[in-house]
């Protein structure tokens, strides 16, 4: 099984520069509960700063079971403050254990890199592994290794990762 630490950090570009990202367990679970066919994707994370944070891993085990009850691809990573990075919300990073993609308003989009995170997760779930966890963000690009603003990402690098810079 290939791993989806680059997908991620693709999708997660992509809906940020097209306005499609809830950051925050609250904010998160407002959506899920008010509309959760909008849902298209769900991160969580935890590092050990919170892994002991009981409250935290309540508020995971619901967004969880709420998930698999709406048919909502999840995975955890392990690096709140690399995701916080990603999805631009590091001024919020104590919020940033919650991220959901959405859908589209207009429901024609295709991401490839979603389409990618959502078979790795049904290949998961074959093995019985319902929520992939401890993905690794450090190994994929951010805009910290980059040196650009992560929305001119696919300006930056071609389908399959490569600089594509002079």
């Amino acid at each position: 099984m290939q791993s989806p630490g680059k997908p991620l950090t693709e999708a997660l570009l992509c809906a940020r520069s097209e306005e499609r990202l809830t950051v925050g367990v609250y904010e998160s679970a407002k959506i899920m509960t008010d509309d959760p066919d909008s849902v298209s994707f769900c991160v969580l994370a935890t590092d050990e700063q919170f892994e002991c944070d009981i409250a935290l891993q309540i508020h995971f085990t619901l967004i969880q079971s709420f998930c698999f009850d709406n048919d909502i691809s999840i995975v955890r990573v392990s690096d709140v403050q690399r995701l916080a990075q990603i999805v631009g919300d590091d001024k919020q990073l104590e919020d940033a254990h919650c991220v959901l993609i959405t859908n589209p308003a207009d429901g024609s989009w295709e991401d490839p890199a979603l389409e990618k995170l959502h078979l790795f997760c049904e290949e998961s779930r074959r093995l019985n592994d319902w929520v992939p966890e401890r993905l690794d963000l450090l190994s994929v690009v951010s805009h910290q290794t980059m040196k650009v603003n992560p929305l001119d990402f696919y300006e930056c690098f071609g389908p399959d990762g490569g600089d594509l810079r002079p």
